[in-house]
Order: structure tokens, then sequence, then C-alpha cells
């Protein structure tokens, strides 16, 4: 039903019931092995979610040096098992390679009701832009890389990137959305392009309303930026327009590649006020960052 445009593969079985399958993994974000681990598989988890799906099952993929010491590669792998145990996952075995950089995910599989499938598409004008979680993971691990990031800073990134979007995803479900997606390793910039150009809308964002880790700014006006926020910058900003009040720095964060980031979410306007309410409930934190208009591409406004 869905394959290589959206966020996860999905295979009907009937007329209720299909399955999504999602793969992801990558090189260490952070110093604690522990982190590491929980932080890749809240990762690869977050598509399932992301499409509306509730994860049962999962693959581990490890590549690991032969020098690492035993304890490290453990503690790898049991993040990834307690953080899958968290989502209710079970981890049925796995593979694993040589490689001289450390790098580990999972294969997720999960169930979906085919009739309730969340994509990139079906975002309608009127529709309020919803985000789960704050932006700035990239450039604060980047810093944490050049050994320039507070401690504090290191904390809270850490504390979001293994945070689960399994509740956000719930309530996705429970309002019956129908739009919607995650944002990794694109950018928030790109992965709302992806979501206008497959809902042939436009965007409009409200810069004062995004939220931020509490050091990103502080580390983008020093230029601290992995490469892959530029590669973005230049793929996607052709169809972003920036209020001129926004200074260049401010920009680039919105290119920044996120790790195990929140979903951004289209909800109709007549839904909006009890989404709100059921968030607070859940104890999810949201924000209301913009909104879909007719047209092509993206405003940013001040």
């Amino acid at each position: 039903m869905v394959g290589l445009d959206d966020d996860a593969a999905v295979w009907r079985l009937s007329e209720d019931k299909a399955i999504v399958v999602t793969t992801d993994f990558f090189t260490p974000v952070v110093d604690t092995p522990y982190e590491y681990g929980a932080i890749a598989a809240a990762n690869s988890l977050s598509d399932i979610y992301a499409m509306g799906g509730v994860p049962f099952l999962a693959l581990n993929i490890a590549a690991l040096p032969d020098q690492l010491p035993s304890e490290i590669s453990s503690e790898i792998l049991r993040g990834g098992a307690e953080k899958a145990r968290e989502a209710g996952v079970i981890i049925a075995g796995g593979h694993t390679v040589k490689d001289k950089e450390p790098k580990y995910g999972l294969v997720a599989i999960g169930f979906i009701d085919p009739r309730k499938i969340i994509s990139k598409g079906g975002l309608k004008a009127g529709d309020a832009l919803v985000l789960t979680k704050p932006l700035g993971a990239g450039v604060t691990t980047t810093a944490l890389k050049q050994e320039k990031a507070r401690d504090e800073d290191i904390k809270e990134a850490i504390t979001w990137m293994m945070r689960l979007n399994k509740t956000a995803g719930q309530l996705a479900t429970e309002f019956d959305l129908r739009s919607g997606t995650d944002i990794t390793g694109f950018s928030f910039l790109g992965h709302a392009m992806e979501m206008a150009n497959a809902s042939n809308v436009s965007l409009n964002i409200e810069y004062s309303k995004l939220p931020f880790l509490n050091g990103a700014r502080h580390y983008a006006e020093q230029g601290i930026f992995p490469g892959g926020a530029f590669d973005n910058k230049n793929h996607f900003e052709a169809s972003v327009t920036f209020d001129e009040k926004i200074e260049e720095p401010a920009q680039m964060l919105l290119f920044d590649p996120q790790t195990s980031g929140g979903l951004l979410l289209g909800v109709p306007p007549e839904k909006l006020d009890a989404f709100q309410k059921r968030a607070i409930e859940l104890d999810q934190s949201i924000w209301v960052v913009g909104e879909v208009r007719a047209g092509k591409g993206i405003e940013v406004q001040a």
C-alpha cells in the first residue's frame, strides 16, 4: 500500500489489518553507550508511530569494531532492548557485522489499520501544524563532539531523544489524523517540505512558536552545525522564504538534522481544541507552530 514515498512500508493483510515495516541505524550521537542504544531504538521505532501504527517486533542491526570492549557493546544492546521493552516491543534477534565505527539500530515491525494510515500527504488548507518535540538535537550533539557542549544541554537533548513517540502516535490515531511525519535527518524544514509537496499545499511557519532545546540558539550563534545542516539547506532552501528579521543562525536551526525527533502533524481546525486538551491529559508536549495554506513552498514568519 505504501512504499518508497513515505516513512515506512505498509502491506495489507486484511480489510482492517496491515503490517508496517521500517529500519534505521546510525553512528553514536552521544558518548554513553546505553543512551546511544536507547536513542537509536527510539529513533527506529519512530517511523511506525509516525504512520499511525503500533510496533510489536524488532531485530537488532549492529556494526561493531573488533577492538570495542564487550561491556560497551553490551550496554548499547541493553539500551536498545530496554527502550524496546518500554514500547511493548520484543527484540527477536538480529545481525551484527564488523566495522571500524559503531553503528546500531533496529528493523521494526508493527500493525496498522490500513483505513487509518497517517501519510505525508493529506494536509488541507486550514490545518494547524503541531510539533511534539523541540528542535536543536543536531547542533547540541555536534557541540558535544567538539567538546563545547554544556552538561545540562547534553542531558536535556538525551532526555528528548530517548523519548518514544508512542503517546504522540496514539494521540494522532485517536483523533483520526491523516497527515504526519517524524522529524529526523532532513531537518524540520526538509520533512515539512516533504509533507507540503505530497499534499500539494504551502506551509506558513511562525518562528516564534517553534520549540528549541535550551542550548540550541547558543550553539547556532557559534556556527556549530553538523555537515548535514548545510546539505539540507542547499537542497531545500529554494522553496523556503524567510522573514528578513530571521538571521542566518536562526534560519540554519530549521535545517538542523534531528535524531529521534518529534512528530509533525496536521490537525484540522475543528479538532484542535480537543486535541490540545487530550494532549494535556496524556502528558504529551505539543506546540502549534503554523498552518497549512493553498499554494506551494514554505514561508517562515518571525
